[in-house]
């Protein structure tokens, strides 16, 4: 069973979505491949999956927290399921490319099958598709909006602290 929670951020508000007891969906207002709301269950702010987010969010967000440990249940392909593993393997305040993902996923001719995947990541965030990038270091799609890849990335190299 589905429920949700919408919390504020510096992002701006994020939509928690969880089926049972984990994190399903993170999605930030006017992104890419945001679900229908329909889907997303009931209100249920006083969850407690969601005040365990809120607490983990709030401390990255005070640059506290470089990983996140709330339980996460992914819905999608075996290969969007392993792109998104591997997008949890990136370290704070680093980035790769998308032919880097490919490569460290054993097959380096799918990078562009490695972006798709990455765009459709429904757990924004706590699962770090914006630390991916192209390949001269450009900052290339985000469901979330250049601005907000922009923002996450400076934030974790410290520029905005």
């Amino acid at each position: 069973m589905r429920s949700h929670s919408v919390i504020d951020s510096p992002c701006g508000p994020l939509t928690l979505v969880a089926e049972d007891d984990a994190l399903c969906g993170l999605y930030m207002v006017d992104q890419r491949h945001r679900p229908d709301e329909l889907t997303f269950g009931a209100a249920d702010p006083g969850a407690e999956i969601f005040a365990r987010a809120e607490t983990e969010l709030k401390e990255y967000f005070a640059g506290q927290r470089e990983r996140f440990e709330v339980p996460l249940a992914f819905a999608g392909t075996p290969f969007q399921r392993l792109v998104w593993a591997q997008l949890r393997e990136i370290p704070y305040g680093t980035t790769i490319s998308y032919g880097e993902l490919a490569d460290r996923l054993g097959n380096p001719g799918a990078s562009r099958a490695v972006g798709l995947a990455n765009g459709k990541n429904p757990i924004g965030i706590i699962v770090p598709c914006h630390r991916v990038v192209g390949s001269t270091g450009s900052l290339t799609g985000y469901g979330g909006g250049l601005d907000r890849k922009r923002y996450l990335l400076d934030f974790e190299r410290g520029a905005l602290f």
